[in-house]
């Protein structure tokens, strides 16, 4: 992704949704984009895919997939390229189904549409079934049979019908309790080992990237003010954003601590405020946080962050 604009069209003026978002997903990678809600999140996830309506609109920016510029493609090169290449969980499995159509259909839907014969597309059914963990009886089930973590298994294994070399799992686990979370997140992780597709990880709860990422990218107000490999952002976190993010879940290992929330609310998109755009909240704003918005510092080789208190001098 190259600086990728998006804006949302209103009668009070242009909302930038997206302001210049880059970053890579290579081989293999689980690249986690977190951030609180409205932050620009899914609406990245939906511009890959080209399947945001107006009023939103994309201005400007490169989506490219093995060299290829997935905003410039016409309807026909989407409709090939799509599930084949990139595919989508969202957010509610219940929503994501037909609820008047038997899952099998649905799988059988994908597949069918992209060339499989009916015999090839009923054994990839029963094999994607097999390898999400769902006994092959249930293929015939309506989604309100099935429980939520069966449906959101269901979702993932529509997603993977094609065997996509990247996948993009929005919220997945929003709606579902913690420990069905817990369960869906190791059959994400097994399924990525063992067919080595990349996942780009859309969450606002920065707790699930411990589990999955590879690398995390904080979003906020429709930038991203921090990347760094996982582990290092743990460990070594350095936008005031971010800190306040982490210090709002609890640990379940280490000492204990109190939990603190950042105070106010998002900007307002259509206007944001000058500089940096969370001057209004940060702890440690400066003079300089409301006049001047902050270039991005490189903290090591794959940690950046665009906070002016790591300005050089």
């Amino acid at each position: 992704m190259r600086d990728l604009h998006v804006s949302y069209l209103t009668t009070r003026g242009a909302a930038v949704a997206v302001d210049g978002v880059s970053f890579t997903i290579n081989a293999g990678e689980v690249v986690g984009l977190a951030g609180e809600s409205g932050s620009g999140k899914s609406t990245i996830a939906h511009a890959i895919l080209r399947i945001l309506h107006p009023p939103a609109l994309i201005t400007g920016g490169e989506a490219l997939f093995n060299g290829r510029d997935i905003l410039d493609m016409n309807d026909k090169e989407l409709e090939d390229f799509r599930w084949k290449n990139i595919s989508i969980v969202f957010q509610s499995a219940m929503n994501s189904l037909n609820p008047v159509m038997k899952i099998r259909n649905q799988l059988l839907d994908v597949m069918l549409h992209h060339g499989l014969s009916k015999v090839e597309a009923n054994q990839r059914a029963l094999d994607l079934f097999d390898l999400v963990g769902i006994e092959a009886q249930r293929l015939d089930a309506y989604p309100h049979q099935l429980s939520g973590g069966m449906r959101q298994r269901a979702v993932i294994a529509i997603a993977l019908a094609l065997n996509p070399p990247l996948l993009i799992m929005d919220e997945p686990t929003t709606a579902l309790d913690v420990v069905v979370q817990k369960d869906i997140l190791g059959q994400i992780n097994l399924l990525r080992e063992k067919l080595g597709f990349s996942i780009l990880f859309i969450t606002h709860d920065l707790s699930l990237l411990v589990e999955i990422s590879t690398h995390i990218s904080i979003m906020y107000a429709g930038e991203i003010v921090e990347k760094a490999p996982a582990r290092e952002l743990f460990e070594n976190a350095k936008h005031p954003y971010t800190l306040g993010l982490m210090n709002s879940f609890p640990s379940i290992s280490g000492e204990k601590k109190k939990l603190t929330g950042i105070p106010g609310s998002p900007p307002n998109l259509v206007n944001p405020p000058g500089g940096c755009r969370f001057n209004p909240r940060c702890p440690r704003a400066m003079a300089v946080c409301s006049l001047v918005k902050p270039q991005t510092r490189i903290i090591s080789t794959e940690h950046t962050v665009s906070c002016h208190l790591y300005d050089e001098g």
